[in-house]
Formats: C-alpha cells, structure tokens, sequence
C-alpha cells in the first residue's frame, strides 16, 4: 500500500477519528477503559502528530510524539486501521516519526505498549525499539511494557 504522511494538527477530525477508533480497540481488549497510567496526551503537550493516507486519500494511521526532556521523546497514539495492518503502513508511519525526532535533534524514542497487544511488542521489537523497565507514569503499572530506541 502506498501511503502519504503528513503533519496535522492534534485537533484534526481525521486524526481524532483514529484516536477514538484506537481507544475502543484497546478498550474491547483489555475489558476496561482504565487501561492507561497517566495523563493522556493533548495538543498542548505532543510535539507533532503525524497522520498516514493511503492512495484514495483514507486515512489509515497515525501517530505522535510527547517531549520527554531535552533530547528524547516518547511515541503517543501509534495506531493503523484494522484493514490497513499488514501492508507496511505501522513501518512508514514510526519511521516518519523517527525522521521527525531527528529533525527535532532528539536522540531516545520512549514508548509504551500493553501486555494485551502482543503484535505491537513483537512490532516494536522488530522495528529495533528494546524492552526497558517501565518508565515515569508506567512505573509500576503491571498492563505496561516499555521500550526505547536510540536514534
């Protein structure tokens, strides 16, 4: 699948939809809506989020970035349509959000997953990301798996 990725803002309807679409996923999967230690992202603390179109112009992903301190940050919202899984747009979509940290001259991607989203480990881990121990919010919390790349 061939697939555009442009910078929107966090308030965007396309972008928004995928959220929301991400969070009922994730809500079905874990058979609750508390499944996520901290304060969820907004638009006053992601640095940039980033939203895939495939040919027809549909978007089918997404995915942004919270600064976590001078030099790193940590990868919010990653999220691809159920039709679109499978197709390389998860990889152009990290990658795009790899190439926009280093344009930021950050140098450590954070992020964190759960232990019901086994594909996303096994994705992470594949695309060069390392387990870590769980980090600030996620310290503690038995649902979360952290990991971390140096870019």
């Amino acid at each position: 699948m061939t697939v555009r990725v442009t910078e929107v803002s966090w308030a965007d309807p396309e972008g928004a939809a995928l959220r929301a679409a991400q969070r009922a996923e994730l809500d079905a999967r874990y058979g609750f809506a508390d499944h996520e230690p901290g304060a969820p992202p907004t638009a006053a603390d992601i640095e940039v989020f980033l939203l895939a179109r495939d040919e027809q112009g549909q978007a089918v992903g997404c995915g942004g970035l919270r600064l976590r301190g001078p030099d790193s940050a940590e990868i919010k919202r990653m999220y691809v349509t159920p039709r679109a899984r499978g197709t390389g747009v998860a990889v152009v979509v990290l990658r795009a959000l790899e190439n926009e940290a280093r344009r930021r001259s950050l140098r450590t991607l954070l992020l964190e997953t759960g232990t019901a989203q086994p594909d996303a480990m096994r994705f992470y881990e594949r695309e060069g990301y390392h387990a870590v121990a769980n980090f600030g919010p996620y310290v503690g919390s038995e649902l979360s798996r952290c990991y971390r790349r140096q870019l």
